[in-house]
């Protein structure tokens, strides 16, 4: 069989294999859009069905070659294989314990909850809308924040009015619920 195909190491170039550690705390569910599910499963097809073989078949050509320590084609790309592998194992332990929530199908939708697109007035006068997304599909830039993210957290079963103090490194900070709908997070194709 091919060294290509086996775990043996390559030099001191190797990097130890250590998946990252899960975002989630302990005991919390990980929560999911059907659109953030749905985008985790396209990326992992990605890598399985594209991607992947496409780096193995170049691997095991620069295998082919002979001398691999300074064969810069098998090294970069053996690396490649290892972060997409790494990559995988990580998005199948995300869809495994994907718990995925319609926010259409919500019930209390005076309040807010998990898929809530709320807008809040922030104490310096401004409003923001953010929606309480899944650890996976968060984007600041978007205005998708992570519900289990603190400004996600204190907002969490709070109704149009509520006031609340969010706690941070740079002290409190005064919000108001102004609106919270429930819709569709729409995906970047």
């Amino acid at each position: 069989m091919s060294k290509a195909f086996t775990k043996e190491g390559d030099g001191p170039e190797d990097e130890p294999e250590h998946d990252a550690p899960d975002p989630l705390p302990p005991h919390v569910k990980n929560y999911m859009t059907p659109q953030g599910f749905t985008a985790l499963r396209a990326e992992l097809k990605q890598l399985m069905r594209v991607e992947r073989p496409k780096v193995v078949e170049i691997v095991s050509w620069a295998a082919s070659l002979g001398d691999r320590s300074e064969n810069g084609d098998y090294l970069y790309n053996k690396k490649r294989l290892r972060e997409i592998d790494r990559r995988v194992r990580y998005l199948t332990k995300r869809i495994e314990s994907a718990e995925v929530v319609d926010p259409r199908q919500q019930q209390h939708l005076e309040q807010v909850f998990f898929g809530a697109t709320v807008t809040y007035l922030h104490e310096e006068e401004h409003e923001r809308t953010v929606t309480l997304v899944g650890i996976d599909e968060a984007d600041v830039e978007k205005g998708k924040i992570n519900w289990i993210s603190p400004v996600g957290q204190a907002l969490l079963k709070k109704k149009v009015g509520d006031k609340l103090t969010l706690r941070t490194a740079e002290g409190a900070q005064r919000m108001e619920v102004l609106e919270i709908t429930y819709t569709i997070v729409k995906t970047e194709s």
